[in-house]
């Protein structure tokens, strides 16, 4: 055993020998870069400059790069670049979609696009993956013509596919690896068998096959009919040939073949909308608070600011509940923090300024842009601001900084009269939401000298959904009453 060991030792330092000194050289560079990239792992996410194992000349691969911070994995949308066209710094390379939206690949280095090695279309490419490859100016782009996935590293599983293993291999000490027998000792036992007394395991009576005669089983199995579900006319329940001949089948004529329905596909927006929720219902406590709202005044405002307008803006009653919760969270700042645990400590972290996530629902899921210093903007600008950025939202156009952050979120249901209320999930790390639903005529009782009278007024219910770890419940009720004050004396939002 010895022997051979220095025998492969020894070839294996000839082999080193043999090899050309640039070959050397070629490695060393090789390993260095490996070091250099691990010390430097943020700085090397979409860049990798190496020699690869074929000879090909100096390259740069081009690697699927994070775009958000939840960002794990993304598709491949169009390439803006084709093979041998010049890349300048700030060129849109390619469109990724991301967790979030779908966002352009700006690319910060000078060269020439030699290969592209993941195509239009392609899915869940993990950060960090190989996407296409990059040269220097005047070299032959015509030796990548065979370059290939695996000349570049091949694809790596996300970090999260990985950590399950390695914790189950980290959990297997020295002592586990100790007790496993070796090859030799475990050729010596015998393999273990399990007695036979009646030749068949014990099933359960509902797993048991029923009793049937031979010519019986051959006939239903020709025929294709189900033998549980024949009830045996023989002795002692024995399903009989005539049972097999007599069956009819229970299912309607004319039904559809084929499964009954469709799977599609969750696209990685989806994904990460279930998991932020799920989360969010696990590890924040809920609990709401609701308010019926007058708005009959709030309605003759907007309806005379409109129509002043000369057509400049139209506000909606959502702007006047976004600036009317900017106001209530100034009033009460407990209700506009969000719980941070970072470095081993946890802290409540109130913020100063107002910046309101709005609830927006396209084609491919939810997501929150964010109206910023909203204590500080006017009607007209918040009407504005909302509908551009409704409007990216839907044409997934937004960039990562206009849809994370926020410090407290409404989702408006209004425009669907069927939704009377309802409760919304937090978005954390904010403490709170608030839910908006259709504006409703009731009839309010008034007492007036000629006795009682009845006058309609409009109003809305909201529900507040506050996160108990943060904000105790009569916080939340405080924000909920001065919320109430400020839309049914919608003046105040003009101060």
């Amino acid at each position: 055993m010895a022997s051979a060991a220095v025998m492969s030792r020894s070839s294996s330092f000839r082999l080193l020998l043999s090899r050309p000194a640039p070959a050397l050289r070629e490695s060393r560079t090789l390993y260095k870069l490996r070091d250099t990239s691990r010390l430097q792992g943020p700085l090397f996410a979409s860049l990798a400059r190496y020699y690869a194992s074929k000879s090909y000349p100096s390259h740069t691969i081009i690697s699927m790069p994070a775009l958000s911070p939840t960002m794990t994995a993304g598709n491949i949308g169009s390439w803006q670049k084709k093979v041998g066209d010049t890349l300048a710094p700030g060129d849109v390379l390619v469109e990724i979609e991301t967790d979030k939206a779908q966002m352009d690949f700006e690319f910060q280095e000078e060269g020439v696009l030699a290969k592209i090695l993941k195509e239009a279309g392609e899915k869940d490419v993990a950060v960090g993956n190989p996407i296409a490859v990059m040269v220097e100016e005047g070299t032959d782009i015509s030796q990548f013509e065979s370059f290939s996935l695996e000349d570049a590293g091949g694809d790596k599983k996300p970090a999260a596919d990985k950590a399950p293993k390695e914790a189950a291999e980290s959990s297997k000490g020295p002592e586990t690896e100790a007790e496993a027998p070796s090859p030799a000792r475990d050729e010596s036992k015998p393999a273990a068998e399990e007695p036979e007394v009646t030749g068949e395991r014990l099933q359960p009576s509902i797993d048991r096959e029923p009793l049937i005669s031979p010519a019986a089983k051959a006939l239903a199995l020709e025929r294709g009919v189900p033998i549980k579900s024949l009830k045996g006319t023989g002795a002692g329940g024995r399903i009989t040939k005539e049972d097999i001949e007599k069956y009819q089948p229970t299912a309607a004529p004319g039904a559809a073949a084929g499964p009954s329905y469709e799977d599609v596909p969750a696209s990685s927006m989806r994904k990460v909308i279930a998991n932020r929720l799920t989360q969010s219902m696990r590890e924040n406590p809920h609990y709401f608070v609701s308010s019926t709202l007058s708005v009959t005044k709030l309605l003759k405002l907007r309806q005379a600011l409109n129509s002043s307008a000369d057509g400049k803006y139209k506000l909606s009653v959502n702007d006047f509940l976004i600036k009317a919760c900017a106001i209530a969270l100034r009033k009460v700042p407990a209700v506009n923090s969000a719980w941070i645990e970072q470095n081993g400590q946890v802290v409540i972290r109130q913020h100063k300024n107002v910046d309101i996530s709005v609830a927006v629902a396209t084609p491919v899921g939810l997501i929150t842009p964010i109206v910023k210093g909203v204590e500080g903007l006017g009607l007209e600008s918040i009407s504005r601001q909302v509908k551009d950025l409704g409007k990216r939202a839907r044409d997934n156009k937004l960039k990562p900084e206009e849809f994370n952050g926020g410090t407290f979120t409404i989702s408006n249901m209004g425009m669907n009269s069927a939704v009377e209320r309802f409760t919304a999930v937090i978005n954390p790390p904010q403490a709170g939401i608030l839910a908006v639903g259709t504006t409703k005529k009731v009839a309010v009782p008034l007492e007036g000298e000629d006795g009682t009278e009845v006058q309609w007024d409009d109003q809305i219910v909201v529900t507040g959904s506050f996160d108990h770890k943060v904000i105790d419940g009569a916080v939340g009720a405080e924000f909920m009453q001065e919320l109430k004050k400020v839309v049914e004396n919608p003046l105040e939002l003009m101060l």
